[in-house]
């Protein structure tokens, strides 16, 4: 257990807002407008799914603004851990620890850890995998590269994920080098097919160098805040009309994770990150907003808890009765339940102090 020091309170209600949206918005709006075959609730639950290949709908933001404000709190932990002495080795203890955990905790959300079969083992399938191993790319670069050189090696990294994709293949589901190399590496332990993971890991670096170079520009920027949030929209908008331009030649496919995807949703990423630090640190106006920190604060807990544990049951156990006068819906009456008790257990774990972290 850990207390929380003091924090970017704009980071926390943009991590709860997301978290919101994950893990009680999406799933229950969905399954309430299931039954619906109105052409709102469809184009509704459109939005709140992936995009099949190519293009992005608004889902596709969740998970790069995850590893983006992963990135987005390293300079503040680094420079913690800086402050506190810590030498190089430690520093490399710490990432390697967070890796481990982040990585066993993302086999156990969609490696099949829980189910005690060892043929249905994935090891690389999960977000907070591909945050692991961001994180850790994008963390080695900020400690030994300076701030205003770090568009190099993100440079770099592009160049090493582009470089394959246009000259060994093309952008189709069978055809892309980046799945192939998954197939040929992992193996029996691959899992979704239509995703790809290991070469991806470069560009995974980059959202979350992104994410590093804002959080960077807003612990130095405090003295002229405004002038912090200009700078990040305008490069936010920059970075997403590159992605945009690059889409003409690589398309915008998140299961692939792009380079055209990785600039496009980085920009959004950092203007997003600039309306929420103005809104909330500049201004100080949280009023109404600071629910969301019950989600945020405890990010860890907040998606283990929902992507793992079930609460359904314990909602059916006391209303099954209302089953026949529900119909259709009650599934969505179960899902509901499920994620509202999560809140409350979340918010229990925030007034009590209860921090979960790795």
């Amino acid at each position: 257990m850990n207390t929380p020091t003091q924090r970017l309170a704009s980071l926390d209600v943009l991590r709860g807002a997301v978290l919101f949206l994950l893990i009680f918005l999406q799933p229950v709006v969905c399954a309430w407008l299931a039954p619906s075959t109105s052409a709102v609730a469809l184009a509704v639950c459109h939005q709140l799914d992936h995009a099949a290949w190519q293009g992005f709908r608004f889902w596709d933001l969740v998970m790069p603004l995850f590893l983006f404000m992963s990135g987005t709190s390293l300079p503040f932990s680094l420079g913690k851990q800086r402050a506190q002495g810590m030498s190089l080795r430690q520093i490399y203890g710490k990432l390697l620890r967070r890796f481990v955990l982040l990585f066993v905790l993302g086999m156990v959300v969609q490696g099949n850890l829980l189910g005690f079969a060892p043929q249905a083992v994935y090891l690389y399938t999960n977000t907070l995998q591909a945050i692991a191993v961001g994180y850790v790319v994008a963390a080695v670069i900020v400690l030994h590269v300076p701030l205003r050189w770090q568009w190099v090696p993100c440079a770099v990294l592009l160049a090493a994920y582009a470089l394959p994709m246009m000259l060994l293949g093309d952008y189709s589901p069978e055809g892309n080098v980046a799945s192939r190399i998954d197939a040929a590496v992992l193996g029996r332990f691959r899992g979704d097919p239509s995703y790809a993971w290991l070469l991806p890991s470069l560009t995974f670096g980059v959202t979350v160098l992104m994410g590093s170079w804002a959080g960077a520009l807003i612990r130095r920027g405090k003295e002229q805040p405004r002038r912090t949030v200009v700078q990040l929209l305008a490069v936010g908008a920059a970075c997403t009309a590159a992605g945009l331009l690059w889409s003409l030649d690589m398309p915008i496919i998140k299961r692939l994770w792009t380079c055209s995807m990785t600039l496009f949703a980085g920009g959004l990423c950092l203007m997003l990150m600039a309306l929420y630090y103005w809104w909330v640190d500049v201004c100080g106006r949280q009023r109404g907003l600071m629910w969301l920190k019950v989600y945020g604060m405890n990010s860890i807990a907040a998606y283990m808890l929902g992507e793992v544990v079930n609460f359904r049951s314990v909602a059916h156990s006391v209303s099954y009765g209302l089953a026949p006068l529900l119909g259709d819906y009650y599934a969505a009456w179960l899902t509901l339940c499920n994620f509202t008790l999560l809140y409350y257990i979340l918010r229990y774990m925030y007034r009590s102090g209860i921090f979960l972290k790795v």
